[in-house]
Parts: C-alpha cells; structure tokens; sequence
C-alpha cells in the first residue's frame, strides 16, 4: 500500500506534467487509428485528391505528437528520479550516525543505483497508458460502425488478455520481492569483502570469505533465473496473443469481405485498426510490467524512508563554554566519536550553550576526486588566501609544496595518491575552510609526527580562537593547548579541567595518555 502511495505522490507531485503527458499520448494513439480510416476513404473513393493530402498531414501531424509526447514522458521520468533521490537524501541526512545501525551498505547501494531508475521508468507508463485505453475505445467505435461482430471481438481482447496475464504478474511481483532482498543482502557482503579484503588477507580468511559469498551468489543466480522464466513467459505471451487475437480479428474481417458484408475499402481499413491495435495492446502489458517493477522498487524506497534514528539521552556532564577549545579523551575512542555525533548530527546543544552550525570533522571522512583546491572548498568557494590560511592552520604547506601544480594538481578518488598524514591534513584543512561555528573533530592529529603535531596544535587554538572546537583526541600536545579537557568514562563525563589538572588528579586520564 506504501508503495502505491508512493507512486501516486510522484505523478500528483508533477500532475501538470502528467496530464500532458496523457493528453499528447491519447492525442497520439487515437491518432494512429486515422491512417486506416483514410486510406479506407482513399480506395472506396477513387484515390481522391482531398484523402490523400488528408493522410499525408495526418501522418506529420502525428509525427510531431509523438516528438511532443516522447519529451514529456522524458521529463517526468528524470522529474520522478530526482525526486527520489532528495528524498534519499534528505533521509540519510537525518538519520546521520545512525545510518549503519538502520541500513546496510548494500542496501543504501541498490536503492541509489538500481530502485530510483526503476520507480522512474514506471511513472512513463502515465502517458501511453490512458491512451491506449483511449484509443482502444475508438477503434472498437470504428469498428462498429464497419461490423458489430467485430468491434464485439475488439472489446472482448482485452480483458482475456488481462485474465490470462494477471496471475503471472502477481507470480513474478511475488518472487521479484525475494529477489531484491537478497540482491541487497549479497551488495552488502561485497561492500564488506571489499572493505575488509586487507584484513582478510592478513589473517587468511579471504578464501572462506569468498567461498560464502559465491554460494550466496549462486543463490541469487537460481532467483535471477526464476525471476527470468517469469519475465519470458509474460514477454511471449504478451507478444504471442495479441498475435492469436489480431490473427482472429483479421480472419473474421476477411471473411465478411468475402461474404460483401464490408468493402474492400473497409477491409483495409480493418486491416489497419488491427496493424494499430498492436500498440495499445502492447502498451497494456507493457504498462503492467513496469507498474510491478516500480512496486517492488518502492517498497524498498519506502522501507528506507521510514526509518527513524534512535533515541539518545543528552550526555551528562558540564556545558561547554562558546568559543573554547575542548578535549574530549576515553579509554575507549568509540565513546568520544559517540559523543561528537550526538553534538554534531542529534543533539548539538546538549553540550553547547546556545544554538550553533557545527561540522564533523571525521579523520577517515571521503576525499574526492578534483584539483586540491576543489577538494578543499567542498560545496563552496573560497579565494586562494583563504585557502592557503587553512592549509598553513592545518600544516600542510608541505602538502600543497609537494604536489607538481599546487593546488590545481589532481588528487585521486579518496586521495590514494596522498599519505596518510596528507589526507588527515587536507580533511583538517577543508573543514577549517568552512568556517563552522563548531567544529568537532576526531583524532585530527593521529598520523602525523610530533613536530608537525606541535606546530598544528598551536596554529589550531589561535585560527579557532573565538568558535567552538571540540576534538576527540589522546595527544598530550593538543590537550595541552585546550581550555577545558573531558574525561570519558562508561559514556559519562567521569572528570573535567585542564590536561594539567587532570594529569594530577586522575590516574585514569593518566593511564590513557600514556
């Protein structure tokens, strides 16, 4: 029901364009049934001047209907994909840390990739679909009037065809269900073989690994071929019966012709009706067929939309003042990088006095792919002075230095060919771009060397002086410059006070550092 819904909030979004849509495709249809009633008009009349010219601009009349109408199911089809992929996203953006925990990897792939095509390419069927009902009627309407045995035979087509199809539909919407799952299932796996290959290779468990998921790939496969036999069946049948159908059609004309019932002239008039007829009858089980796939897409979409993220109590512990710099040290690194996403994605005054725009600052956050300088501006602009304020903040003189064209020099997807020191520097350097009111950043300083750590640590308190900037970190050097460190323990603020109080006072904290 859900995902019915969904399909029809897509078209009612873009009912304007829809109705268009339906208009040029019934315009075009119904246009398709006028070449044999004209040229039927041409044979009976002698080839007269007047039907000719008549077929002729019917003939680039409906050309140009169908231009129209091909342009309009092309924009609700990208209209219908983009608005699946905002509310995507606007999705992952509020579940933030909590998105693993809701959906897998794999999941999240198959929707983005393979779901919001196929919910797009369903929403097409608004524009031949009502003019292939349309244009149906008509040709039963003129058909009537050449014989009502045959316009009966018409009328009747249809609904046959829809009670021998309508099971198999059902059949393959079933087994298409248990297909997509475990589509996502198996995407996962592969995210994860892929992620954890290194891992795998260290410890010799790539080959157990791998061997899983090939069964489970081989159980895919069956399902694939299940879903396949399904799909050829309806795809032989829908093109075999109309065939059968049409075949009668034009059997039972013939013999009317002969009997002097109808004329010659009618006759390939009906010939025509039945040439046309293959349209909105293919229309029909095409229509159906992208209608359960849309189904089965948005189900899923739907599914996803639906999650919530989880509920968090507000960590216990004292305010941070506005405008510090706070260390946030655990045993436990997950507990402060916990805490940081509460501050940054759920919660962000629980900690903070005041409302603030803050920003995340993952050690292992995405690099991608663009000259240095675009990598650094992210989604925003920023002039070269600034851009070289942040890096000299973030002491990645050396990067820019190192690089052959500075900061017009290409960095690969996820920055491969950069150092581990490299890249933490230029995440540093593009969040210190942004400018946030907050900044929450974890282990900023984890790859780099003492010396370079001692100059960042220095430049970081003086550039941020003025904004909030909590970083989850266990270096001395950055502790030392903070106005306030918290010590985290069983997800509680166990201590709090300068690295110097708390080196005297808390054997634990001291116990952590060292």
């Amino acid at each position: 029901m859900e995902a019915a819904r969904y399909l029809c909030w897509l078209a009612w979004a873009q009912k304007g364009r829809v109705a268009l849509g339906a208009t040029l495709g019934t315009l075009w249809m119904v246009g398709l049934t006028l070449p044999p009633y004209l040229l039927s008009r041409v044979i009976d009349d002698g080839l007269a001047p007047g039907w000719v010219l008549a077929l002729l601009g019917a003939g680039l009349v409906n050309a140009w209907l169908a231009m129209l109408r091909h342009r309009t199911m092309t924009k609700i089809r990208m209209d219908a994909n983009f608005r699946t992929v905002r509310a995507l996203v606007e999705q992952i953006n509020k579940l933030g840390a909590d998105l693993p925990k809701r959906a897998s990897a794999g999941d999240v792939v198959t929707i983005g990739i393979g779901d919001v095509i196929t919910i797009a390419a369903s929403l097409t069927v608004t524009g031949p679909g009502v003019g292939a009902v349309v244009s149906y009627g008509v040709v039963a309407a003129l058909l009537l009037q050449v014989s009502v045995v045959l316009a009966v035979v018409v009328l009747l087509g249809v609904p046959l065809l829809a009670v021998l199809l309508g099971p198999l539909l059902g059949r393959l919407m079933k087994v298409q269900n248990g297909y997509r799952e475990n589509q996502g299932r198996l995407t996962t796996r592969l995210v994860d073989l892929i992620e954890g290959l290194r891992v795998l290779n260290a410890f010799g468990g790539k080959g157990t690994y791998a061997e899983r998921y090939r069964a489970d790939s081989a159980s895919l496969r069956e399902q694939g071929y299940r879903v396949a036999s399904l799909t050829s069946w309806i795809g032989a049948l829908g093109a075999g019966l109309p065939a059968l159908f049409l075949a009668a059609v034009t059997w039972l004309g013939a013999r009317l012709a002969a009997e002097g019932t109808i004329t010659v002239g009618e006759l390939v008039g009906v010939y025509g009706y039945i040439a046309m007829l293959v349209v909105p009858v293919s229309s029909f089980i095409e229509g159906s067929f992208q209608i359960s796939h849309g189904l089965v897409a948005a189900r899923q979409v739907t599914r996803f939309l639906a999650l919530r993220a989880g509920e968090r109590p507000p960590p216990a512990g004292p305010e941070v003042a506005p405008g510090s710099l706070v260390g946030l040290v655990s045993a436990r690194p997950e507990e402060s990088v916990a805490l940081l996403e509460e501050l940054g994605g759920f919660d962000t005054t629980s900690l903070i006095a005041g409302h603030a725009t803050s920003l995340i600052a993952d050690h292992d956050a995405a690099l991608f792919a663009g000259t240095l300088r675009e990598v650094l501006q992210g989604r925003g602009e920023a002039d070269d002075e600034a851009i070289h304020r942040a890096v000299h903040v973030a002491a990645a003189q050396d990067v820019v230095a190192g690089l052959r064209h500075g900061l017009d020099s290409m960095i690969e997807p996820g920055g491969r060919n950069l150092s581990g020191g490299q890249r933490q520097r230029v995440r540093l350097a593009r969040a210190l771009l942004a400018q946030p009111e907050v900044l929450l950043a974890v282990e900023p300083t984890s790859a780099l060397d003492a010396h370079t750590e001692s100059l960042l640590a220095g430049r970081l308190r003086t550039a941020r002086a003025g904004r909030t900037t909590v970083v989850a970190t266990t270096s001395p050097l950055l502790l030392a410059e903070a106005d306030q460190v918290l010590f985290i323990e069983d997800g509680r603020v166990a201590a709090a006070g300068t690295h110097r109080e708390l080196m005297e006072s808390t054997p634990a904290y001291r116990s952590v550092l060292a």
